[in-house]
Parts: structure tokens; sequence; C-alpha cells
């Protein structure tokens, strides 16, 4: 810098600026660090050269730099941070993010801080489990574990039954040493190892159950026995919250540190529920095998403990439940037996059970048949497990579990009627007394059973229902599913799918929408044949994988109208329960179709209802619904097409108050048109066809007959406005021993030669319903609307020439007296000619305009084909796994 620029020399000592910073002791923006040499300051200090001239701010500033090594440099230790300097930072509590660190070092935490807050954590966790734990009470076990009664009404309030409570609940308490040892072993080695010296609960024994049920082998119990003897008998609340968890949790430990073992395990066996109504050991000895629990052998004991995993799916008798394909005997004794092992076989491993006593044991123990209260005796019982199953499979309504309802305390109203449950059982019981006589005819009336339902058209209520002899001695309920299969009751389906969707265009693909397809009327023309060769809705020969055709038989190997080519309408083969019709008719809809009208009526899907609908003969009946399902599918064709499922609870209370009330729910699953259209045709079948024995003077009644292959089950299903009810009948042994029993043959039963629906089934049906009735007002079906198109599948045959009619001996050599030579054979039948009304006129009363109709604009085509005829009968049931009789190959009557 030049000369002349430089301001005035500075007072020696660099001026009022460089005093001041002297003074303020080496601090500020440019103060130089503590290891300079020789001095911390710019001025003034000994060993430091002033400045050549003097001096100056300037010349200060550059002195400072060069002794501190630049101003921006990063104040070392001990001495303060920031720009300016100052003193050293007090140290933090917390050091984090990390001072002194730069980058990533920064944030990551040393280890003392990690093992601090690990230590604090803990110790926050042992505080306030500690809190937790003195403040937590144990209840009173006599107030949680005390039963309760659930009690039933009928339909109208009046008390039906009280079952369960202290009252009644199949309860004895007994002291440990009342109870053989084996039972405590077996408890223990299958739900808790560690059980003699946990604290009440065991972490490990958590995660080895996990791992168990990860690959798939034998579990325990995660919790322990404290813990399963607190949720029986300490804790009210039942749900799986986290909160109950944690309840449950803290309890069992001071359960664990405050009661004995044996107090323990004497209150857990003493509280558990081991089915079969039974709750307690001894009462379970007593229900399993009629005898105390101390006389109680260690095979004996090992089933008791498997059934404690869960008496519907672990009792070897079978369990009535809502999924009974799973709870049968025979599936039950299959699990009971597997866990039954399992446990023997790890007492061994625990040292409970010698290996020579384990040997002795290869068989599951012979168990006692379950037994009922008495008050659940005739029709009652398979009335209070109805309403249960219900209750419990509607779990997400009613809110409550099967082990709740166990608990008792429930006040439920049924939908049922108590004169019509009574009128039910004795319409069954007078045709079975006059009827069936097992001594006298024990090849044919042996094993006879009947079931029954009647539903409310209107709601679904289920107002009565058959389940069998005695709930106490039949333990099955035949109201519910039972194997039948329903046979021609379930044509009314294929007839509603064909209204609704309409038969396939033969000359487009299989899966054709609504807008392809032709509604059909009822009066479509279909042919009656016998062995009628069934084809796929384009005309081409129907086979099975080998090869093998389809020929459609009748009942009796009847052909009507076999002089009119078998032409037969849709409202006649209904009336006459035509087979060969009602197989070509679900083929040319599709039988997924005709599954979904069953479904959609009311029919409850499922593996063990519905036959595959692979085969022709799903549209005969091959499968196998309740008769309350088939009572309630059928009232809603009763209803107009309006479906309501069938339910036997209106209202379920407790000490809480109203837990659940029943409302409406209907779903329209038919259009109107279409559901009165089914209902008119089954009309006609009570009036003039096959149900004619069910008719009841001044009453609209409409319904079908039903018998299946090898007469193996007969059912009548029909309904008025008001009431639909479904009956069936079968044989089939009720001992529950012989492993080989099946429904059986029903030729010559009730000394008849053989039993259709319109048989004794109708005759229950028409007695029951004319005591239900009698005192409820006549209603009228409603007059069904004119739908779909006459489709008619059969060709007329050739009108006849002038020459035969000039010829008499050609023609009526067969039957002269009902085919005179100079007069053309009838179309389509001998009535037809004396009928005054139009073709579509169904509702016409002047007789045998159900029997024909030639009329309509659709011709269709000839679904028969030219030239094609009908050849043997298959040898054998058509298709693998065809559900149909082993000795008709398939083939059902009406």
């Amino acid at each position: 810098m030049s000369e002349h620029r430089r301001k005035p020399p500075q007072p020696e000592g660099g001026g009022r600026a460089a005093a001041r910073r002297a003074r303020s002791g080496n601090t500020g923006r440019r103060a130089t660090s503590r290891g300079s040499a020789p001095s911390s300051s710019a001025h003034g200090s000994a060993g430091v050269e002033p400045p050549s001239h003097g001096g100056g701010r300037a010349e200060a500033r550059r002195a400072a730099q060069r002794g501190s090594g630049g101003r921006r440099r990063a104040a070392p230790a001990g001495q303060g941070g920031g720009r300016r300097g100052g003193p050293p930072a007090k140290k933090r509590f917390i050091d984090y993010p990390r001072a002194g660190k730069t980058g990533v070092g920064r944030w990551i935490p040393s280890w003392k801080l990690v093992t601090g807050l690990f230590v604090a954590f803990i110790g926050g966790l042992m505080g306030i489990a500690g809190i937790a734990y003195a403040m937590v009470e144990v209840p009173d076990e006599a107030l949680s574990a005390r039963a309760q009664n659930n009690v039933y009404y009928w339909a109208d309030g009046s008390q039906m039954v009280a079952t369960g409570g202290e009252s009644q609940r199949n309860r004895q308490i007994v002291h440990l040493d009342q109870i053989d040892k084996s039972m405590q072993y077996a408890v223990i080695s299958a739900e808790n190892k560690s059980f003699e010296t946990d604290s009440g609960v065991d972490p490990m024994g958590i995660g080895r159950a996990l791992f168990n049920m990860a690959k798939g082998g034998q579990t325990q119990g995660g919790s322990t026995i404290t813990q399963q003897y607190v949720k029986n008998a300490v804790l009210d609340d039942q749900e799986q919250t986290l909160t109950r968890k944690f309840k449950e949790l803290f309890i069992s430990i001071k359960v664990g540190t405050t009661k004995s073992k044996d107090e323990i395990m004497a209150g857990y066996l003493n509280t558990a529920y081991y089915g079969r109504g039974a709750y307690g050991i001894q009462a379970a000895s007593r229900a399993y095998f009629d005898k105390d629990a101390v006389d109680l052998n260690p095979s004996e004991s090992a089933l008791l403990a498997a059934v404690l995993k869960g008496a519907t799916y672990y009792d070897p008798a079978g369990v009535a439940s809502d999924n009974p394909a799973k709870t049968t005997k025979e599936a039950n004794t299959v699990r009971a037996t597997e866990r039954w092992a399992w446990i023997l076989d790890e007492e061994v491993k625990d040292g409970h059970l010698s290996q020579s006593e384990r040997a002795k044991y290869t068989e599951l123990p012979k168990t006692k048949p379950p037994r009922a209260n008495s008050a659940l005796g005739g029709q009652v019982g398979y009335l209070v497990e109805l309403a249960n199953s219900w209750v419990t499979s509607h779990s997400e309504e009613t809110g409550i579990s099967q082990n709740k309802l166990n608990q008792g305390g429930y006040r439920i109203y049924t939908t049922f009627k108590k004169s019509r449950v009574k009128e039910l059982e004795k319409s069954v019981t007078k045709v079975y007394d006059d009827n069936i006589d097992p001594k006298k005819r024990p090849k044919t009336d042996k094993h006879v059973q009947f079931g029954g339902a009647s539903v409310n058209a209107r709601t679904g209520a289920i107002e009565a229902i058959y389940g069998g002899t005695d709930a106490l001695t039949h333990w099955t309920n035949n109201a519910d599913v039972t194997g039948a299969q329903v046979g021609s009751t379930f044509k009314p389906f294929v007839l509603a799918a064909a209204m609704e969707h309409g038969v396939r265009d033969p000359k487009l693909g299989p899966n054709q929408d609504d807008s392809t397809r032709t509604p059909v009327s009822q009066m479509s023309i279909y042919s009656a044949k016998n062995k009628l060769k069934i084809k796929k809705y384009d005309g081409t020969i129907w086979t099975d994988k080998n090869g093998d055709q389809w020929l459609q038989t009748n009942d009796g190997g009847e052909s009507p109208n076999a002089d009119d080519n078998n032409r037969i309408t849709l409202r006649e083969a209904m009336q006459h329960s035509i087979n060969s019709a009602f197989v070509q008719l679900g083929m040319d809809v599709g039988l997924d179709k005709v599954k979904d009208a069953a479904i959609k009526a009311g029919i409850q899907d499922g593996p063990n209802i519905f036959a595959s609908n692979n085969y022709p003969s799903f549209s005969l009946g091959t499968s196998s619904p309740s008769a309350i399902r088939m009572a309630g599918a059928y009232a809603t064709f009763a209803n107009e097409g309006e479906q309501n499922d069938p339910y036997s609870v209106t209202k379920v209370e407790s000490e809480k108050g109203t837990l659940f009330q029943h409302k409406k729910k209907s779903k329209s699953a038919f259009p109107k048109p279409v559901a009165d259209n089914v209902t008119d045709v089954l009309k006609n079948v009570v009036e003039k066809g096959t149900g004619t024995s069910a008719k009841i003077p001044g009453r609209d009644v409409a319904g079908k007959t039903g018998t299946t292959d090898g007469n193996k089950s007969a059912w009548f299903v029909g309904y008025t406005p008001q009431v639909s009810t479904a009956i069936a009948m079968f044989r089939f042994d009720d001992n529950a021993k012989n492993k080989q029993r099946k429904f059986e043959e029903m030729y010559g039963t009730g000394n008849q030669t053989s039993i259709h629906g319109a048989s004794f089934p109708a005759q229950i049906w028409k007695d029951y319903m004319l005591l239900a009735l009698k005192d409820t007002p006549k209603e009228s079906f409603p007059k069904p609307e004119k739908i779909g198109k006459v489709v008619e599948t059969v060709d007329s045959p050739p009108s006849p020439s002038k020459e035969p009619s000039e010829s008499p001996s050609d023609s009526p050599s067969e039957s002269p007296s009902d085919s005179p030579s100079s007069e053309a054979p009838p179309s389509p039948s001998e009535t037809e000619s004396e009928n005054t009304c139009g073709p579509l006129d169904f509702d016409c009363q002047d007789g045998g305009g159900d029997e024909g109709g030639d009329g309509g604009d659709d011709q269709g085509g000839d679904n028969q084909g030219p030239g094609q005829t009908s050849g043997p009968p298959s040898p054998s049931v058509p298709g693998e796994g065809d559900p149909g009789g082993e000795e008709d190959n398939g083939w059902f009557k009406p």
C-alpha cells in the first residue's frame, strides 16, 4: 500500500483499539490460539516484536492472524466455541448430537449413551410392572366361576327350557387328592411342562409353542396352566384383547406367588370345560367313562387332556356344530387319537410315565355315549341345539362365542311356535305308528326316519322342526343336514334359472350372458322320451370322460305323448315329474345357472350340500340340503322372489341388557314374474299332478314331490302364501358303531311297493298344514305374468297324408279304440281337442290346457337331431364321482 494512503501512525502500543483488546484478555474474534508462542496477545506482551511502523489496527489484525493460523480456525479444546471464542462450554447430560464430532460421527450415539438409555428403559418397565403388580387384585374365584342358566323362550315369550347354571350345570368340585395323579401329569405334559417351576407365566413356553406351530407339529398352549386357570375361573372378560392379556398376565403372576401349585392345579381341573356339558374333571370323568376322577387311568386321563384342546373337535363321539362335516364321529376320532397318543408319548419323555406302562395303551379308550339333560328330551333338545348353533354361527352379530354361551347367563328368545312343533311331531308320529312296523317287517321298516321344518314364508322365521324321535336317544337333528338327497324337489330351481336367464344360443360359446339367451315360457316344448339321449346345449351328445353317453330314464320307464313325438310342455313335465325334460333343460340353461338359482333361493353352498354339477343328474336333485333350507328356498317363491335366510333367534338378553335383536334382511333372489310363474307351475302339480295328495280344500297350495334313485329318500316340499314346509323320509341306521351303515332302499317299506314323495311325506305335510293353518286366513297366490318365449326343442310329428286315411288297415292295429284310422293323432295330447283355452292361457280352468300348446313364434330347434336314436343304457355310472345311486346309474325318479 502506498505511503500517502496510510493513516497517521498511532501511539506506541497499537492505539486505543489495541489497548482495548489487550485489556479484554485475549478474547474476541481475532484472539490467537493459546498454543501460539510466545504470547496470546498481539501487543503489550513480552516476546512479541512491535509493529515496524508503530502499529495500527491493520497490523494488529495481520499479526493476530499470523499467530492464530487464520481467523476461522476452530477454537481448540479448552476455549469456548463460536466465532468469537470464549470460556469453555458446560458438559451436556445427554451428549447427542455429539459435540466435538463432525459428519456422521455426530449422529452415532456413544456406548455410554446406549447403555444408559437401555438401563433407564428396563428400569422404567420394572417400575411400571412393580406398580401394576402392587395394584392388581385377584378377583374372588367364587364370583367369576359361578355358573348361570341359559333360558330359552318360545315365540310367544313363554319359557321353553332352562339349561346350564349351577342348579343344572354338570359340575362337581373335588379336591386334588380325589383326582388321579395321571390326570395332573397329562395336562402338565400337554399344556405346561414348566408348571411345577414357573411363576405363573412361561416365556420359554410361549416361544416353544410358536416354534412348534411354525413347523406344523403338535403344540402346547402358549398360556400356562396358571393363566388358563385365571382365564377360566377368575376373569369374567374372555375377549382376546391386548388389555385382557396384560390383565391376565399380572393376575397370573400374582396368583403364582400367592397360591400353591396344588391349589392352582385343582382350580384349573375343576373349572375347565370338557364338552358334553361337563364342567370340571369329576363331571367329565362321569360323562366320558362313568367313573370318578380318582379312578382314571393314564390312557383315560390323556384323552380328557386332549379334549381340553376343544371338545367340539376332539370328542370321539362327534359333536353337532355349525360345521357338521368337520365334527363328525369319524373326524373327531382321528384328531382325538392323534393327540391322545402324543400326550402319552410326551409323558414318557417328561418322566411321568414309564415306557412299559405306555406300551399297554394302543387304542383310544372306549367312551360312553353322550347323555343330555332330561329337560331336553323330545323335540326341545333339537330346538335348543338349533338356537345355540344359530347364536354362535352368527357371533359377529350376537357377540356370543361358543365359550361364552357355555358360561351361561343368556335369555334366548326363539322363533319356534310351541303349538306347531307339537302339531308337526303329532303328524309324523301318526304316519309312523299307522304304517311303519319294524317288528313285523324288519327287512323293510327298520331304520325308517323322518325330518321336517316349517318356515314363515314372508320372514324366514323357523316356526317348527321335527328332528327325530327324541333328542336324548336320536342325536342327529333330521331337520338339519342328514345327507338325504332331495330328488325332484330340485326341479323348480332348474325352471327358475331357465325363466330368468334363458337357454343358450347353440351357435355361440358355452359362457353366454343373458343378452344372447332366450328366457323360456312354462309352455316351452321338451322331450318326455324315456332313455332320452342327453345333449349339450349346442346339440352335440354329452359324454363323460370315458366316452359314455347319458340316457335319462323316467319313473316307471314311461314315455308320455308317444303319438306326438313325446312333446311335452315344461308345465306338464313338472306336473308329472318327467325327468328327461328337466335334465335336458338344465343342460340347455347351464348347470352353473341351476346351482346359482338354488343358492339365490336360499340353499346354503358347501361341499357337503351340493353334488357335482358336472353331470346331467345335477338337475334331478343329487344334492342334499337340509329340510330347513329346502323350506326356506321354496318360501322365496312364495314370497314373490324375495329371499330371507331361515333364522331361529329373535333376541338375546343378559344382565347387561339386550345383546342382539334380529332385523329382517330381505334380498331379491328372482324377479317377481319368475317367482310367480314357478309358483303357478307348482300349484298345478298339487292340483293335477303328483302332489294331489297334499291338496288342502279351499287353500292355494304349491309344491313338489321328490324321490331319489334306489328309492332311498322321499320328499314333499310345499307352501301356501304364509307357510313353507319340507318333509323328508329315509332309512338310515342310528347305530354309530355300524361302520357299514348307509342309506337303505324303501321298496316295501310301510307295506308299500315303493315310497314316493306323494305318499307318506305328502300325507305328513298335509296333516301338519291343516293343523297349523286352521286359525289363519285363506290367501291366494298372485296371478302370474306371462314371461319368456315358447321354445320348442322337439319337432311336431309330420302331418298324415290322405293315403293312410283311405287305408284303415294300415293304422289302428295296436289300439284301434284310441286311434281311429280316419283321424290324425292328437297333438300334443289327447285332451287338447277339448280345450277351448288359448295356448298360453295357463290360468284357464277349462282342463287340458296345461298339457300342451304348440303356439308361439319361436319354433326353436330340434335338439334331438334328426335320425338319431337312443342306444342301450350305459352299463355303469356315467362319469367318475357321479353322485347317483348304485343300482340305476344315477337316473332319478320324481
